[in-house]
């Protein structure tokens, strides 16, 4: 097993390996010492894991209460969030009671978000089944729910009380999701790791897995150096959203149902490289390695939207503040900037001005 400490604002510790889910009552038990704790997942991890967190949380002494919502991003909305205020309403829990959220991004954000709100504060458990939440969204403390305007526009910043990634979830994943989380992991390497990006650069998705508790150990550890130096997203944590502004808007635009998140965030990451290369702003031949780094993972992507048409859904994102918007560039592998545009200066850079860029 590794572990990564996080020291945010809250001490919490993240837990990789084989074989935590069987554990993880007497593991949370560690640091979490409430009577009740609601378990929070979807329908299609709960056929898989439901029932065998539910004896684990029941040995460590917990009382169990189980929610299942249906599975896919169009259920990280209000109303699937007030269910769940319900759901902890019905069955009486208090602020000394918790959550354990069991499944991808959207379970962990939307429970996340309850915890966070529900009597004000609630404390949470991340027990991440898919690739993409155990590198990234079950790590940092951002919790949040979709509105049609845009992705994540609701949220709030609350810690875990632990992670625990099991790493034997990730073979019960389809094909697909095990893609998409390598959307994410790729990010990594880009912004902080030419490390992890070269020993991508040598694998391919037939050939990562052998090695993916230590591929997601480097990813936390990025991750956690971000959020301890930068906790509630004013500067150097900006960085890890390198792809996301105009991955999100190409989730928008396909009502997040056509494309998943890390393919999304994939072509972000494509689109918003060739553009700095075109402005000299990054090393030539950057794109290139880039893209033969996403197509070794399946990640390369055909998209309907030209650039100029994601700019207007970027006027919503949350990295748009008084009227300027901070976009992440990397002028290398492992070294991702922030520069701050104008919302003008940026349609400008992405073609905007005359619609003429057909990225």
């Amino acid at each position: 097993m590794n572990s990564v400490l996080v020291n945010a604002s809250v001490s919490y510790e993240v837990r990789i390996g084989k074989g935590l889910l069987d554990s993880a009552g007497t593991q949370i038990r560690e640091v979490f010492h409430g009577e009740k704790i609601a378990l929070i997942t979807d329908d299609n991890v709960n056929a898989l894991y439901g029932d065998k967190l539910h004896r684990a949380l029941e040995s460590g002494g917990f009382k169990v209460c189980r929610f299942v919502f249906p599975h896919g991003e169009a259920s990280k909305c209000g109303t699937v969030l007030n269910d769940i205020y319900g759901f902890l309403a019905d069955n009486h829990f208090t602020r000394t009671d918790g959550i354990a959220a069991l499944g991808g991004g959207v379970t962990g954000d939307m429970s996340g978000y309850a915890a966070a709100t529900y009597l004000r504060g609630m404390d949470y458990i991340q027990i991440p089944t898919s690739l993409l939440a155990q590198v990234d969204s079950s790590v940092g403390g951002k919790t949040a729910i979709d509105i049609p305007q845009g992705k994540n526009l609701v949220g709030a910043f609350k810690q875990p009380k632990m992670v625990i990634c099991d790493t034997d979830t990730l073979s019960t994943l389809p094909r697909d999701f095990l893609i998409d989380g390598m959307g994410e992991v790729i990010k990594y390497g880009m912004i902080r790791s030419p490390e992890l990006f070269e020993i991508l650069e040598n694998n391919d998705i037939s050939t990562i897995s052998s090695g993916i508790e230590d591929i997601i150990f480097r990813c936390v550890s990025v991750k956690r150096d971000v959020v301890e130096a930068d906790e509630f997203d004013k500067g150097e944590r900006m960085i890890l959203n390198f792809g996301h502004t105009l991955g999100h808007s190409i989730e928008q635009y396909y009502g997040y149902t056509g494309i998943s998140h890390g393919r999304a965030v994939a072509k972000g990451m494509e689109l918003i490289t060739g553009l700095a290369e075109e402005h000299g702003m990054c090393g030539a031949g950057l794109t290139e390695r880039l893209r033969r780094c996403l197509e070794k993972y399946e990640l390369i992507t055909e998209i309907k939207p030209r650039t100029p048409e994601l700019g207007a859904a970027c006027m919503n994102d949350k990295k748009n503040m008084g009227g300027s918007i901070s976009v992440i560039i990397c002028g290398d592998v492992g070294n991702a900037q922030t520069v701050k545009m104008t919302m003008d200066g940026f349609m400008a850079f992405i073609g905007g001005k005359d619609g003429s860029n057909g990225h």
